[in-house]
C-alpha cells in the first residue's frame, strides 16, 4: 500500500466520523461497511473485493444500535480498516471478518476519547456566547473538534493501514494454518451473530408474521428482495389501516 492509499484511506475514515463535513449522508453511507469497504476498494484498485469485505463485516453490526452515547463498536473502523487490511494483505474474507472485531472494539476508544474532549470544547463556545461575541462560537462548537477529530481518527488510521498491511502479512506467515483457521471459523460465526441480534430487535408482537410471510416469499416462491420488500410494505399499510380502523371504533 503507498501512503497516498493510506490517506485517502485516512480521509474516508475521517469523514465517516465527521457530523460536520458528511452528516446523516455520511452516516448511512460511508460510516456504513459494506459503502466504506466499497471505497476503500477503489482506493486501492479492487473494488469488488472491497464491497465483498465490507458487506460481509456488516452484517456483523446488522443489529448495530447506539443508545444515549453508548458504542458497542465502531462499524467504521472495522469496515474501513478490515477492509484495507484484508484487500493490501490478501487474507480471506472470513479472516478479515476477524480482524475487523478488535478493530471495532478499539474504535469504541476513538469514540469516548471524542465525547470526553468535545465536552471541554463546549466550554469554550459557552464563554464566548456569554460575552456575546458569535463569531468566535464557530472556534469551540466546530473548528477545535474538528481538529481533534481529524487527529483521533485519520492519524491512527493512516499509521494502521500504512503499516498494518505488513503486519498483517508477517502475521499471517507466522500463524500458519491452525490459528489463521480459527479465525477464519470465528469469522464465518459473527454474520450469524448479526443477524441474530437484529431478529431479536424485530421478531416482537404482531411483526413475527411479517418475518415468516418474507421467509415464504424468498424460498417457496424465490421473490427477489426489492420484490419482497415491497410486498412487505404493501402488507405494512395494509396492516396499519387496520389497526387504525379498530382503534376508531374502539
Amino acid at each position: 500500500m503507498s501512503i497516498v492509499q493510506a490517506i485517502l484511506i485516512a480521509l474516508v475514515y475521517y469523514l465517516g466520523r465527521s457530523p460536520f463535513l458528511a452528516g446523516p449522508v455520511g452516516y448511512y453511507t460511508i460510516y456504513r461497511p459494506v459503502i466504506g469497504g466499497w471505497v476503500v476498494g477503489i482506493i486501492l484498485g479492487d473494488p469488488l473485493t472491497g464491497m465483498a469485505v465490507g458487506a460481509t463485516i456488516n452484517l456483523m453490526y446488522i443489529g448495530f444500535i447506539s443508545a444515549g452515547g453508548a458504542l458497542p463498536g465502531d462499524m467504521c473502523l472495522a469496515g474501513i480498516l478490515g477492509t484495507a487490511l484484508a484487500v493490501s494483505g490478501g487474507i480471506t474474507t472470513e479472516a478479515a471478518l476477524a480482524l475487523a472485531v478488535p478493530i471495532g472494539l478499539i474504535g469504541t476508544i476513538i469514540w469516548q476519547g471524542k465525547m470526553t474532549v468535545n465536552s471541554l470544547f463546549a466550554h469554550v463556545a459557552d464563554k464566548a456566547a456569554e460575552k456575546g461575541d458569535p463569531g468566535t462560537v464557530w472556534i469551540g462548537d466546530v473548528l477545535l473538534p474538528q481538529i481533534f477529530l481529524f487527529l483521533l481518527t485519520a492519524v491512527p488510521c493512516f499509521l494502521a493501514a500504512y503499516f498494518g498491511s505488513q503486519a498483517v502479512e508477517g502475521i499471517i506467515a507466522v500463524l500458519g494454518g491452525k490459528i489463521l483457521s480459527v479465525l477464519t471459523s470465528i469469522g464465518s460465526m459473527m454474520p450469524a451473530l448479526g443477524i441474530a441480534l437484529n431478529l431479536k430487535a424485530i421478531y416482537k408482537g404482531d411483526a413475527k408474521i411479517f418475518f415468516f410471510v418474507g421467509f415464504l416469499l424468498l424460498v417457496y416462491f424465490e421473490l427477489s428482495m426489492i420484490a419482497i420488500g415491497l410486498i412487505g410494505l404493501v402488507m405494512a399499510v395494509i396492516y396499519m389501516q387496520i389497526i387504525s380502523r379498530q382503534k376508531e371504533e374502539e
